[in-house]
């Protein structure tokens, strides 16, 4: 590609209002632009990255047998009524109406879409198990978006699911996910930590996170020095102290389900002073739909922490349970280490569903004693654009972006500059030719624009024609990412290139 025909220009200042560097040099670097909030067009090197980060999925999931599927963009209202979903979740999702006034909504996630084609196409134990994936675009109405990528409105995300006929193949299947996501995030050099994390939204009986540890990140993490202990915040549990009688409480509004009827009812959680709660603890402990604040109201439910010494407590109890969020310097729940806290932005996670969406959208198979049984699932997700935020905020320097040669737009960066224009454009033809996948800049600007702009898009390599190279018998080549400028000649250019991007 050359670099006057690009439709994007590179910026000298980011926009007003940008938060975090990765996304100030994503759009500096014409990789995306702003439509909305929360909402973004890939330019043509973003799109070029992103297929290269979608290559390395697609290799790894079908490493595992999985079969890619395409689901859609909008769904029927009654799949998320069946799963109970359509009434659990608030504005988040995405509702519209069609022109025969027809209830859809835009997809959040696909479990739903995904319950539906099994209970159409899988009928016997023969069948399974089975994984298919896609990479599509989702839909949340996040109220605060935030950060480019990381937090946007409509993004797009790997989502695999596995159908098991029971719970061993699911163990076998989520365990095969969670290593080969591991491969996927080495291969596009990003490191992450999987951590314990609350099953949200999507249900099921076990969940982990893959986390990529960074400032700008807005989940907490607990995590112990000592031994693996590694949970979010959400989930966290930590020993605690000699149990205490001092105690603080706040007042919650908690919907809860009482058939097929939300009910609600105000709660007091009693936790020790000191300490702060944790509300999704306190849900599960419920079984409750959501919280909201409230003022003081006559309590119909009492929760105490297990923290409390019931002997200083006189007021009533009907559930105790640990509903405290673990902090800083607590005790590791596993070998009594302090824990400490780190921030983190969540790139991945996966689930155990089990049969939360199979038992209510009726996607059974016959077992071998011919008894219908409803099929064991799993759900596996990757955001596959805010892992370009994440690349973007890891590999970068004062200049610009440094990707790494796997998920680079292009390979190599060719400048031509005055007097070696003619050999430049040579050079561009032999490395096409070879299969280098090669960035022409062939602007007619100043020497120190083209190599500023080098910097900023941060492809691994940068090969200079120029009337000084040349007299110096070869290209000048300078690896983004550091090290020393070389000029090497042209005769052994080609198998220098090469054998440079395969050792990277």
């Amino acid at each position: 590609m050359k670099m006057s025909r690009l439709m994007n220009e590179t910026l000298r200042e980011a926009p007003a209002a940008t938060e975090v560097a990765g996304h100030q040099l994503l759009l500096r670097a014409g990789f995306v632009r702003q439509v909305a909030a929360g909402v973004f067009s890939y330019l043509h090197l973003g799109q070029r990255a992103l297929q290269k980060l979608e290559a390395i999925m697609r290799h790894e999931m079908d490493g595992l047998g999985g079969q890619e599927i395409k689901m859609p963009l909008v769904h029927p209202a009654a799949l998320w009524q069946a799963s109970g979903r359509w009434y659990e979740i608030d504005a988040e999702l995405g509702r519209l109406v069609d022109r025969n006034g027809r209830s859809l909504t835009l997809a959040l996630s696909h479990e739903e879409t995904l319950a539906d084609l099994a209970r159409q196409e899988i009928h016997s134990y023969r069948q399974l198990p089975q994984m298919a994936y896609h990479i599509q675009t989702k839909w949340r109405d996040d109220p605060r978006p935030r950060a480019g990528l990381i937090r946007s409105r409509e993004f797009t995300m790997l989502d695999s699911y596995s159908l098991d006929a029971n719970e061993a193949g699911l163990d076998a299947q989520y365990q095969a996910h969670h290593a080969a996501y591991f491969h996927i995030f080495a291969r596009c050099g990003l490191p992450v930590l999987a951590v314990e994390a609350d099953v949200g939204m999507m249900g099921g009986t076990l969940a982990h996170e893959f986390m990529y540890l960074t400032p700008i990140g807005e989940d907490t993490l607990l995590l112990c020095g000592n031994c693996d202990y590694q949970a979010n915040r959400q989930v966290a549990t930590f020993r605690k102290p000699e149990k205490t009688a001092a105690t603080e409480s706040v007042q919650f509004v908690a919907e809860l389900v009482d058939g097929e009827e939300a009910v609600e009812q105000v709660v007091t959680a009693v936790f020790p002073q000191n300490t702060q709660i944790n509300e999704t603890k306190l849900v599960h402990v419920l079984d409750a739909q959501r919280l909201r604040s409230t003022a003081e109201q006559t309590t119909d439910i009492w929760v105490l922490d297990d923290g409390i010494n019931r002997a200083g407590w006189n007021g009533a109890v009907h559930k105790i349970a640990d509903i405290t969020a673990a902090q800083d310097g607590a005790a590791c729940t596993n070998c009594g280490q302090p824990l400490r806290t780190a921030r983190a932005v969540e790139v991945a996670n996966i689930f155990k569903l089990g049969t939360r969406y199979s038992q209510t959208m009726g996607a059974t198979f016959v077992d071998e004693q011919d008894e219908a049984r409803p099929i064991v699932m799993g759900c596996y997700g990757i955001g596959v654009t805010r892992l370009l935020a994440c690349l973007a905020e890891h590999h970068h320097d004062e200049d610009g972006l440094t990707w790494p040669v796997a998920i680079a737009p292009y390979q190599v960066h060719l400048l031509a500059l005055r007097g070696g224009e003619e050999a430049a454009i040579s050079l561009y033809t032999q490395l096409q030719e070879t299969g280098v996948a090669v960035l022409l800049d062939d602007r007619d600007e100043r020497p120190g624009v083209k190599f500023n702009d080098a910097d900023l898009i941060g492809l691994p390599l940068r090969l200079t024609v120029s009337q000084r190279s040349l007299a110096f018998g070869g290209v000048e080549v300078a690896a983004r990412a550091g090290g020393e400028t070389a000029v090497v000649p042209q005769d052994d250019l080609l198998t220098y290139i090469t054998n440079w991007l395969t050792n990277a």
